[in-house]
């Protein structure tokens, strides 16, 4: 037996918490875990023993998407049975978080990572995401909610949440490509604010906002939330943005909030989170997400606190998200005939493998979905009980 296949025959008998098979480069099967199979990895090739080692997440996610590795079954069931599995290599510390503090998240690399990831083309998020083009995650009310309306549900609880009242005024960090701030504008009658660095997303929300006629409510801008001057609001909301801030800038992003927010002003974090410090990817970083950081509850907790704010609110929606995950995946498949005539096999795959990759991850509990609620001050005019935030 060579050595590389020792090395892979030893790392596979430890790997998965579900009985698997693993089918080699030379033909040879092997059955690992006791039970019927749940699936089969097929290699195609090996992927050379250094790179796992190294950096085991990069290397298994650019097998995949290369080819050199192939799955036979459900993706996200495999990626799944990794994080349950506690000794997987899921569960080391990878050399790339203690890189992570080197990144740049300077104006111009935040909008160059954000114009790598949103502006792949307003034409292929269009087909899998659902009608609203919301991309984060949605509410369901009941399991029998589509993705339209769950989606339709989360803006209309983080709105409510906000306690919003009409002629107040709404500044949307990262408005995506603008449901929010036009169903603010439209439901509560306040003046909505969206900044994005994406120039698909800014686009999409400025021919929505003349469709609609609402130029006297809602705004959208193409900037930096740190370029923001000489403005303040009643509310400010951020949702799935913070993940793209990074570490060192995240205590910027909240005394940023504060200069933005009037006093007794609300604030509503929407955010991937983590349970450790370093939350990071590197295969993410490289090819879906370049900068980002996914803070843990307690890190953004203290730094919420550090910076004077009060606490309201933090609820967590992880298995909400496990479910539009899902929806996204589903949409993504059904909509392959028209995807590969705009995009490479190595990219579908690539796509595939993050769609399910994270949707395992949040139904293993790796990683969760919190709103965090939170005032400038004092406000003691706030209803006494939560029932008012309820759908």
């Amino acid at each position: 037996m060579d050595i590389d296949k020792a090395f892979y025959r030893n790392l596979m008998k430890n790997l998965f918490a579900d009985p698997c098979e693993v089918q080699f480069w030379d033909g040879e099967i092997i059955k690992y875990g006791e039970g019927t199979p749940l699936f089969r990895i097929d290699f195609n090739e090996p992927i050379p023993k250094s790179e796992i080692i190294s950096d085991p997440s990069l290397a298994f996610g650019e097998g995949y998407m290369f080819k050199k590795i192939e799955i036979e079954g459900n993706i996200k069931q495999v990626i799944e049975s990794l994080y349950k599995n506690q000794s997987s290599f899921l569960h080391q510390k990878n050399v790339f978080d203690k890189l992570y503090k080197a990144i740049s998240h300077s104006l111009r690399k935040s909008k160059e990572d954000v114009q790598f990831h949103y502006d792949i083309g307003n034409d292929f998020y269009k087909l899998w995401l659902d009608e609203t083009m919301t991309y984060s995650c949605a509410y369901f009310q009941t399991p029998e909610d589509s993705l339209f309306q769950a989606q339709k549900n989360k803006v209309a609880y983080i709105l409510r949440k906000l306690n919003l009242h009409p002629g107040q005024t709404l500044l949307d960090i990262g408005c995506g490509w603008g449901e929010l701030i036009i169903t603010a504008a439209k439901t509560y009658r306040v003046k909505a604010l969206g900044v994005t660095l994406s120039s698909e997303q800014y686009a999409r929300v400025t021919e929505r906002i003349e469709n609609e006629e609402l130029q006297d409510l809602v705004e959208v801008q193409l900037i930096d939330y740190r370029e923001l001057k000489g403005r303040t609001f009643d509310r400010v909301v951020s949702v799935g943005m913070i993940e793209h801030v990074g570490k060192g800038n995240l205590n910027g992003y909240f005394s940023t909030v504060k200069s933005l927010l009037n006093e007794e002003g609300i604030s509503l974090l929407h955010c991937i989170t983590g349970y450790e410090e370093a939350g990071t990817n590197s295969w993410i970083n490289k090819y879906i997400f370049p900068g980002g950081y996914i803070p843990a509850v307690q890190e953004l907790a203290v730094l919420i606190a550090t910076n004077g704010f009060y606490f309201l609110d933090l609820e967590s929606l992880r298995e909400h998200y496990t479910r539009t995950l899902e929806h996204w995946a589903r949409n993504f498949e059904e909509a392959l005939p028209i995807i590969k005539k705009m995009k490479d096999e190595t990219f579908i795959r690539m796509w595939r493998l993050y769609l399910n990759s994270c949707a395992a991850s949040f139904h293993a509990g790796n990683i969760d979905l919190h709103q965090f609620l939170f005032t400038k001050g004092v406000n003691n005019s706030l209803p006494l009980t939560r029932t008012y935030m309820n759908l």
